[in-house]
């Protein structure tokens, strides 16, 4: 199973709503397939331009490592040393925190990833989990 496009827009938008309809702040959305290419992003009006990179970085690292976001902080927490190791492994892209969500399919395979960005690490985790469910896939904060 493959992230489709038409399921990339469907997370992106979904996940923007779930912002709008929480007041977030202005949020930017990428998602990522199973090698770390975009399939689609969006940034919301006032969002800053620099939003693109930490969401990529937030989906980049769930993907390459097959560790959602929050396990990434916890592994960060606990080994600094492994974070800044992968790091360098990767040129600086991973951005190891909540809003970094893994997409698997039913056999836990991992298909994907989504980056969300913008407010708290944990509101951008929720947007992210909105824009997944609603495209009817497996999301892992």
């Amino acid at each position: 199973m493959a992230v489709t496009l038409r399921k990339a827009r469907t997370i992106v938008r979904k996940a923007l709503e779930k912002g709008r309809e929480l007041e977030l702040k202005p949020l930017s959305v990428v998602v990522l397939d199973a090698g770390g290419h975009v399939i689609a992003f969006e940034r919301e009006d006032g969002a800053a331009p620099g939003r693109f990179a930490i969401a990529q970085g937030k989906a980049y690292g769930s993907v390459m490592l097959g560790m959602a976001g929050t396990a990434q902080m916890a592994r960060a927490e606990a080994q600094a040393y492994f974070m800044a190791a992968v790091n360098g492994v990767y040129g600086g892209q991973v951005v190891p925190v909540p809003g970094g969500v893994l997409l698997r399919d039913k056999k836990a395979a991992v298909i994907g990833a989504v980056g969300v960005t913008g407010d708290t690490s944990d509101n951008d985790a929720i947007a992210a989990m909105a824009g997944i469910e609603a495209a009817s896939l497996i999301g892992e904060i």
